[in-house]
């Protein structure tokens, strides 16, 4: 028995919402451990497209219980939107095949005003967040003034932890010359879909204790990407929890020792969304080409992606840092139509050459990259489900790119169905 963690090894949007459905065909529980409606999923199963935020990608299949974890900051209103949505797609929800973490922390209103105000006032210094309240609620959390989803379930102790926490976000209002918010109507508003969201509600540690002591297999489910973590990432353009795969036991509760395998989902080339570095960003045509082919749109947000080659330097140090067992290499199908493809393999800053990306944001901005350059295969790799069967300057690209990152490669998607794709190792069955 094997239980896996996913996580994204670049700026996310490397393609989770597919492996992750394709590999919850054999796990047993589906568990989200952290984020919030501000990263999404897109699946596409037999043509139906599915777009899922809160909810764990294992929703969508018959027999699996999905779990949203403590570590996740939970919309409750989002939430209850999403389960609507894909009820009316024909999916089953239900206090069977979805647990909620009592533990979990909201995100309420103010949280998502507090996100625009400072967008808003920091002009050029703007991260280029979802503007969804996501870092305000993990500053909550963290301040210990949060409302978890435990306290929907008393009156008197939500009005206690509303007062705190309106403390601090009034204060702050007040000093950036915006209106109080007001407490009575947020409380009523939280008590009359306070039993939509307990029903779901559980000590999330302790099923997951009960589902491996019954030997189940468990697929841990990451948003963003390592790239964004908190402590690793491109800081300050970052989110505000941490993507890393050991995140997946805080996240959760489950137990370091819990975890097998980690999974580092890959794209075959880069984009990120929002402000910040981006060594390998292309602003030309080979750019557009790579954002029309790849529908780089976001899930959650609709905002156009910026695209650039793969950057080799970036994924080895995000496999390491997030310990990363085998790749799952996505949309390889999107690079079919270029001449040549180039890989980046080194930094030049300020005249020294660079195996690794500094922590310093202005080391970051002035990276340039050194480049390997490969033949392109100009033919469709399209549904193709056997490696033997990709084009031979596919294949090269694809052993050049696992020697360098000096991680396996264990699959590679070659469309956006969940049947294509080229198994090479199963993470469950090793």
């Amino acid at each position: 028995m094997k239980n896996v963690v996913v996580v994204g090894s670049q700026w996310g949007d490397e393609g989770k919402g597919k492996i992750v459905d394709w590999l919850s065909s054999e796990a047993d529980i589906i568990v989200r451990f952290q984020g919030g409606h501000n990263a999404g999923h897109t699946l596409v199963i037999d043509s139906v497209v599915y777009k899922l935020r809160l909810l764990p990608s294992g929703i969508v299949r018959k027999n699996k219980i999905s779990i949203i974890g403590n570590g996740v900051v939970i919309d409750p209103w989002a939430l209850l939107d999403e389960i609507d949505e894909i009820k009316s797609k024909g999916v089953e929800v239900n206090t069977d095949n979805l647990i909620v973490s009592e533990a979990a922390t909201l995100i309420l209103p103010f949280h998502k005003e507090m996100d625009e105000i400072r967008e808003d006032a920091a002009g050029k210094s703007k991260i280029g967040t979802t503007r969804r309240g996501i870092g305000p609620a993990y500053e909550d959390k963290i301040g210990r003034r949060s409302i978890r989803v435990m306290d929907l379930a008393s009156e008197n102790n939500l009005d206690r932890r509303l007062e705190v926490v309106l403390t601090h976000h009034n204060a702050i209002r007040k000093g950036l010359g915006k209106t109080e918010f007001k407490k009575e109507q947020l409380k009523k508003n939280l008590i009359n879909i306070a039993p939509q969201i307990l029903k779901y509600s559980q000590p999330v540690w302790k099923k997951i204790d009960e589902f491996k002591s019954e030997n189940k297999k468990i697929l841990f489910e990451g948003a963003q990407g390592v790239l964004l973590d908190v402590d690793h990432g491109t800081y300050p353009f970052v989110t505000s929890s941490n993507t890393v795969a050991s995140s997946a036991a805080t996240g959760s509760g489950c137990g370091i020792n819990s975890i097998n395998y980690v999974l580092g989902i890959t794209k075959a080339y880069t984009t990120r969304v929002g402000e910040g570095p981006f060594p390998t960003e292309l602003t030309d045509e080979i750019g557009d080409l790579l954002g029309t082919r790849g529908k780089e749109f976001g899930t959650v947000t609709s905002r156009k992606r910026r695209c650039g080659w793969f950057d080799g330097v970036l994924v080895r140090q995000t496999l390491k840092i997030s310990g990363i067992n085998g790749i799952a290499l996505t949309k390889l199908d999107v690079l079919d139509q270029l001449d040549e493809i180039k890989m980046c393999i080194a930094y030049e800053i300020n005249g020294k050459k660079y195996d690794y990306l500094p922590a310093s944001v202005d080391d970051q901005f002035m990276a340039r990259p050194i480049y390997k350059s490969f033949k392109g295969w100009k033919s469709s790799t399209v549904g193709i489900n056997k490696f033997e069967d990709l084009p031979e300057n596919a294949k090269n690209y694809i052993k050049e790119l696992e020697k360098f990152v000096e991680t396996r490669i264990s699959s590679i998607s070659t469309s956006p169905e969940r049947n294509d794709t080229i198994l090479i190792q199963d993470p469950f069955n090793l």
